[in-house]
């Protein structure tokens, strides 16, 4: 177990997440709870939801569903922000959405209270100290124990600390980027600032959307599984089939599948409390169980550093945030006649 940054809560190195549980991923909630309950039966005790998962709640029911007689001995984690309804007000990180949302959610989970509640994305649209207010309340009502922030920049991380000095408000207590070996951005600031103010961090993605389990190669058959609509340039950027080629024989000199070897990378850094695995099926779980007690010894990880360097991103993962002033023409252009005055 690993402490969970300051929160004196210990979790394990391996998070389940359910992003792949209900209609998007498997529709089975049998096998969806037989999955969860293997994972707890095999020393995993951190559970990582969404209200959009599913979508819009059905993965929080069917983890609901699967901690019945077990709640105790889970550390239960879900978010709130994604859109849930055509309504605009069914989202975003508002006092208003967060104080209705969370009790949707807990009805959902069937549970009395949420061990860690974090904002799914950044939102530009409302004030920190609106966000952390909601969040405090929850905390100090009992609903929810910890609070924590999702794919949030250093920079928001750091106000969002400062505000909740300044305010005398709960503060973020982890933080839930995306990391693998072929995005290791978060290596330049996101882990230093995070250890800098004692937070855990709960990494998504540890093998890059499927990428690192070696089942898609360079030259090979572009996926055709509905469920990579969200990630479509990500699965066949050129640059991260490159670094494939050349981790998939670094993995087989290790004796490694390359599952294997991506997972135990990502749990490697100081900085990473726990890597969250979204298996869609038994199969998927016990394959990546199987890999658990992998260690790599400094010269895999050398070999590593010099395929993808340390802090690189290989190439962006098309889901993850990416804020207003890169993806909005206008925070990034003077105006027309502001060019031609100038």
């Amino acid at each position: 177990m690993r402490p969970l940054g300051r929160t004196g809560i210990q979790v394990s190195p391996y998070c389940l997440g359910t992003m792949m549980f209900g209609q998007v991923g498997n529709p089975d909630h049998d096998e969806c709870v037989r999955i969860i309950h293997r994972a707890l039966d095999a020393g995993i005790n951190v559970v990582d939801t969404a209200d959009v998962y599913g979508p819009r709640g059905e993965s929080e029911e069917i983890v609901g569903k699967a901690l019945k007689g077990r709640r105790d001995d889970v550390v239960l984690a879900t978010k709130v922000n994604g859109s849930m309804g055509e309504d605009p007000n069914r989202g975003g990180s508002s006092r208003r959405w967060i104080v209705t949302e969370v009790e949707h959610s807990l009805r959902r989970l069937r549970t009395d209270h949420i061990d860690l509640y974090q904002i799914h994305h950044p939102d530009p649209h409302t004030d920190i100290e609106e966000t952390l207010s909601a969040l405090t309340d929850l905390v100090r009502s009992g609903k929810v124990r910890a609070i924590g922030s999702s794919n949030a920049p250093a920079s928001e991380i750091v106000e969002a600390q400062w505000v909740a000095e300044r305010r005398g408000l709960q503060r973020l207590r982890t933080e839930q980027p995306t990391y693998s070996v072929l995005n290791r951005g978060i290596e330049r600031e996101i882990l230093p600032t995070c250890r800098r103010y004692g937070m855990g961090t709960l990494v998504w993605s540890p093998l890059a959307m499927g990428l690192l389990t070696g089942r898609y190669r360079k030259g090979g058959p572009e996926p055709l599984n509905a469920r990579m609509h969200w990630v479509p340039r990500h699965m066949t950027d050129e640059r991260k089939l490159d670094a494939v080629e050349q981790l998939v024989p670094l993995a087989e000199e290790a004796g490694l599948s390359l599952t294997h070897l991506a997972m135990a990378f990502a749990i490697t850094h100081p900085g990473v409390t726990s890597a969250i695995i979204g298996p869609r099926t038994v199969e998927h779980l016990d394959d990546l169980l199987a890999g658990a007690t992998v260690t790599l010894d400094d010269e895999i990880l050398d070999r590593v550093d010099q395929i993808v360097p340390p802090g690189t991103d290989v190439g962006p993962i098309d889901v993850s945030y990416t804020p207003p002033a890169i993806t909005r023409t206008s925070l990034r252009r003077r105006s027309a006649d502001e060019r031609a005055a100038a």
